[in-house]
C-alpha cells in the first residue's frame, strides 16, 4: 500500500541553528513519502546559506553530549540531501521540481500565516498530496511523530487537523500541549490541555479530543480536503490565533483530532520569544497576543468583548503588580490601535479570510 503524500512545511526567522537541528530530526522519520519546504521570512543571518551548507554536509547540527534528545538528531542523517533553491513561489512548482529539501526565500517577514501560505498556494496547485504537516523550526520531532498522525487521520476521515503531544524540549518528561488548547471566548485566552502533566498522566485521545477548540501550531497535519474546503490561513494575526481562526472557520464541516503517540519536542517561541508564562514573553509577543486577542474576538465573537476587555484590564493590573514596566507599554499600545483599526475592521467578513 502506498502511502499517503505530505508536505512538511518549517517556517524559519533568523533561526538556522534551531531549523537544522529540527531538519536532522525530520530526515530521520519513518515516514518516507514527504517532501520538505523551508519557508524563510527574509532572515538576516545568512539563514538560507547556512541551511544549505548543512544539507551539502558541509555544517553539522550541533547538540549537547548531556542532552537527552541527542539521539534524534546525532550522529548526522547522510548527506548531501539533495534541494532546490527559489526566491518565490513563481520559481517553485511542486510538479516539476520534485526533490527532498526545497527552499523558498521570501523578500519580506510575512509572519506565521503569511509564510505558510507561500507554501501552501504552490503545493495546492498540484493534485499530488494528500496531507500538509506546519511544523515549528523550533522542534525536534520523534521518528514515528509522522506515522502516527497520518494514521490517525486516515481513521478519521472527519478530521481536517491533527495534533501531536508536545513536550518541553528542555524538560522532557513534562508535556507542553497535548494536542491544543481550550480557548475561553469569554477572556480571549487559551489554555494548553494537559500542559505540565508528566509523561505517565497525559489524558487519552478522547479526554482531549472531547475538549480541544484548536490544535497547537506547533505541529498540526491538515487534510487536502480541509484546505481546499476552508481555504488559507488568515493572514490577519501576523503572529498568534491563526490556528484557533482556522480551527473556527473550518469547525462546521471538519472535527480536530489528536495523536498522542506524535511525539515532538518543541522550545517554544525560540524566534520571537514566545511562552507559556507570561514574564517569560518578549515584547514582541506580548504586542501580537494582546492586539490579536482583540482581533479575534471581535472577527467571531463580538459579543464578548466588553468580558475581554475586562480580562485586559486585569492583565494591566497583574504587569503593574509584578512591576513589568517594560511590558505594559506594549500590550497597552497594541489595545489603543486594536480600537482606532477596529472601525473600519469588519467581523467575519469573508473577504479577510
Amino acid at each position: 500500500m502506498n502511502q499517503p503524500k505530505v508536505y512538511i512545511i518549517i517556517v524559519n526567522w533568523n533561526g538556522w541553528r534551531d531549523t537544522i537541528e529540527c531538519l536532522e530530526s525530520v530526515f530521520r522519520l519513518n515516514y518516507q513519502n514527504y517532501t520538505v519546504i523551508v519557508c524563510d521570512n527574509d532572515s538576516t543571518d545568512c539563514s538560507i546559506e547556512h541551511i544549505s551548507a548543512w544539507a551539502n554536509g558541509c555544517l553539522n547540527s550541533w547538540v549537547k553530549t548531556d542532552n537527552p534528545l541527542r539521539t534524534l538528531t546525532y550522529p548526522p542523517i547522510d548527506k548531501p540531501i539533495p534541494f532546490r533553491n527559489h526566491k518565490s513561489t513563481s520559481e517553485y512548482d511542486c510538479n516539476r521540481h520534485e526533490v527532498p529539501l526545497v527552499f523558498i526565500k521570501n523578500s519580506q517577514n510575512l509572519g506565521f500565516a503569511g509564510a505558510n501560505n507561500v507554501a501552501l498556494r504552490s503545493i495546492l496547485n498540484t493534485d499530488y498530496f494528500d496531507y500538509v504537516w506546519l511544523l515549528n523550526n523550533d522542534t525536534v520531532v520523534h521518528p514515528d511523530s509522522l506515522n502516527q498522525q497520518v494514521a490517525k487521520m486516515m481513521n478519521r476521515v472527519e478530521a481536517g487537523i491533527c495534533g501531536s503531544t508536545l513536550f518541553f524540549y528542555d524538560q522532557v518528561e513534562l508535556v507542553q500541549s497535548q494536542g491544543g488548547s481550550v480557548y475561553n471566548k469569554w477572556l480571549g485566552v487559551a489554555a494548553p490541555i494537559g500542559a505540565n502533566k508528566s509523561k505517565s498522566s497525559i489524558l487519552s485521545e478522547a479526554e482531549v479530543e472531547h475538549q480541544i477548540n484548536y490544535v497547537a501550531g506547533a505541529s498540526m497535519l491538515i487534510s487536502r480536503k480541509f484546505l481546499l474546503d476552508i481555504g488559507l490561513m488568515s493572514e490577519d494575526y501576523f503572529l498568534y490565533y491563526e490556528e484557533i481562526d482556522w480551527a473556527v472557520r473550518g469547525s462546521k464541516l471538519f472535527h480536530l483530532c489528536y495523536a498522542e503517540k506524535s511525539i515532538v519536542y518543541h522550545k517554544e517561541g525560540a524566534s520571537i520569544g514566545s511562552s507559556s508564562i507570561s514574564k517569560n514573553r518578549s515584547i514582541i509577543s506580548e504586542y501580537f497576543m494582546t492586539r490579536n486577542r482583540f482581533r479575534f474576538t471581535y472577527k467571531f465573537y463580538p459579543y464578548a468583548l466588553p468580558f475581554v476587555y475586562l480580562g485586559f484590564i486585569m492583565t494591566v493590573f497583574n504587569r503593574i503588580r509584578r512591576r513589568e514596566w517594560g511590558k505594559i507599554i506594549p500590550i497597552l499600545t497594541a489595545s489603543l490601535l486594536f480600537m482606532k483599526q477596529s472601525e473600519c475592521y469588519s467581523p467575519r467578513n469573508p473577504s479577510q479570510h
